[in-house]
């Protein structure tokens, strides 16, 4: 991977990151506000309805799974820069990403449940259905990005082994 197409990938990282954590420190408090109610839970000096507050605890573990995404590819990043990620403590990072992602979809398939009885349009809950289908298919590309990982880690062991006794008979 060149020096270029690396330096991108962090920079758009570092924005995502950047991104989750505005959305989490002022936009969800700002959607809290917007969610008051009369009766509900209470959040500090804010009224908020059970669902809002489900919704909310949703918006802000999406942000997390996001966020754990991008520390976890930061990581690969780092160990393609140094060329070590043809090694077995990338499998590491990849599964939590899969976890991450698999997760994703387990949120976003709640938001659909949250809205479900409460009167939005079934087809739109059908929607958000779709894109969690979409999401875990993600997880499941992700999945098959690991099996080629497990082959090339396979491969360049292999390699190393042959490259050894190629040195041992010359």
């Amino acid at each position: 991977m060149g020096r270029l197409a690396l330096v991108a990938l962090r920079i758009a990282l570092a924005l995502i990151l950047a991104g989750t954590l505005y959305v989490q420190l002022m936009i969800v408090p700002l959607l809290a506000l917007d969610l008051q109610s009369s009766e509900g839970v209470t959040l500090g000096d804010v009224q908020l309805p059970p669902l809002a507050v489900v919704f909310l605890v949703i918006v802000v573990l999406g942000m997390v799974t996001v966020q754990v995404t991008v520390v976890c590819v930061w990581r690969l990043l780092t160990m393609v820069r140094r060329g070590t990620v043809f090694s077995h403590a990338a499998f590491r990072y990849v599964d939590i990403v899969i976890g991450a992602i698999g997760a994703a979809s387990l949120l976003v398939l709640g938001i659909a449940v949250v809205l479900a009885p409460g009167g939005v349009a079934p087809g739109i809950v059908l929607l958000i259905c779709g894109a969690a289908v979409m999401v875990a298919g993600v997880a499941l590309i992700v999945f098959v990005m690991r099996m080629l990982l497990a082959q090339a880690v396979a491969r360049d062991a292999e390699a190393n082994d042959l490259q050894a006794q190629l040195d041992e008979v010359i």
